[in-house]
């Protein structure tokens, strides 16, 4: 067996394992055929709902398992490493932060054990838009307080699972971005109850992507908001976003590292069992070097996820770090899924095999949840000092 990982007491092996007899009754044929029809994993995710997985960061007090973000990695890197798509429900993973650090004790008790239960899914996260891309704090979907209510006005694009999620984080601007001291300062979180806005205000349209990852624009027309749903002080929403974001990327980083686990699994057995000219192709230096250094690579990106969760969980800043996990992951995911396509040749490409289906699914997190030039630029002017490009 590949030594992918050495798996301590801190790396959960129990869970581990639990995650990976759940994934089993997922195989590749259950995927090929959701990705054929653009389909929702509404069995996978409820029987990951089931098992209490997507409550592993949500206290004991509502039911969940209370775990730190390093079981969390652990259930995702897993996960992709079965060859299963997490996509489908990562977000409620990293969105839970926000609600768990800044909502009130009454939003918690209402929402926390409801979706413990799986009754309610918070799984949509509504912050980019159209003109504003990755510069969240240029976004141009407001937010008026009328009352009780706010009222609701924009569009974002990327939300994706929102046909799916019962509940989602918007972010809006509440303060006109010409009135603020600092750029960051206006913006505001709500918990928006979808169920109910739905044909209210809120308009929900898919996007047919690459993959299938159930990704929508949504549009929001004087949707009303009741004020008891805004999630913790008006104006101070970007900062509360920001610790979820750095979650996003350390749990995006931990499936890639499963993914980059994966496709070196595949290439290997495939390498070892394919006889062309007398002789495995894995004899081959040509086949072994690129599976060798995805191997390396994903090694080091193991470590630095690791790292990053590390520091989340210790309350210390890891926006670099988790950075870093991000981008080393995505490229080692990358990196492995080339070598695997490669040594499988013309079958890589075969449906069959779920090498061309992985392969599409991997490719995304080059450009989501931050694209690679973006990690460069902030590690450029963050770390290294340098002017500030943008």
């Amino acid at each position: 067996m590949i030594p992918m990982t050495s798996e301590t007491k801190t790396s959960f092996p129990d869970i581990r394992d639990g995650v990976r007899q759940l994934c089993a009754n997922f195989p590749g044929s259950y995927w090929r055929a959701l990705d054929r029809d653009r389909a929702y994993p509404t069995e996978f995710v409820r029987a990951l709902t089931d098992a209490g997985y997507l409550a592993a960061l949500i206290p004991e007090e509502y039911g969940g398992s209370g775990l730190p973000l390093a079981g969390a990695v652990a259930i995702m890197e897993t996960m992709q490493h079965a060859g299963c798509n997490g996509a489908a429900c990562h977000a409620q993973m990293y969105i839970m932060g926000a609600l768990l650090r800044h909502g009130s004790d009454a939003q918690k008790r209402k929402y926390l054990p409801a979706i413990t239960s799986g009754e309610l899914r918070l799984q949509a996260f509504g912050v980019t838009e159209p003109t504003s891309g990755t510069d969240t704090t240029s976004l141009k979907t407001t937010a008026r307080r009328d009352g009780d209510h706010y009222v609701v006005n924009g569009q974002k694009i990327w939300t994706s699972r929102a046909e799916h999620s019962d509940l989602m984080l918007l972010l809006a601007r509440t303060t006109p971005k010409e009135q603020v001291a600092r750029r960051t300062d206006g913006l505001s979180v709500f918990i928006v109850e979808m169920r109910a806005a739905r044909g209210h205000g809120l308009t929900i349209r898919p996007i047919r992507t690459m993959m299938n990852h159930s990704t929508t624009e949504i549009f929001l027309d004087d949707l009303r908001v009741p004020a008891a749903n805004l999630l913790g002080e008006e104006g101070k929403g970007f900062r509360y976003i920001l610790s979820g974001m750095n979650a996003e990327r350390v749990l995006i980083a931990a499936e890639c590292v499963g993914d980059a686990k994966w496709f070196i699994d595949k290439a290997v057995a495939y390498a070892k069992d394919r006889i062309v000219f007398d002789r495995p192709i894995g004899q081959n230096q040509g086949v072994q070097f690129p599976i060798a250094r995805a191997y390396a690579q994903m090694r080091a990106a193991e470590l630095m996820v690791a790292e990053a969760a590390r520091l989340f969980e210790a309350g210390e800043d890891c926006g670099a770090e988790a950075n870093m996990a991000k981008l080393l992951a995505a490229d080692a995911s990358w990196a492995a899924a080339e070598a695997c396509v490669q040594t499988h040749g013309g079958f890589g490409f075969a449906e069959e095999y779920d090498v061309e289906r992985k392969f599409r699914e991997t490719r995304l997190y080059q450009v989501a949840p931050i694209s690679t030039n973006l990690v460069l630029s902030y590690l450029a002017e963050h770390v290294l000092g340098l002017p500030r490009s943008y």
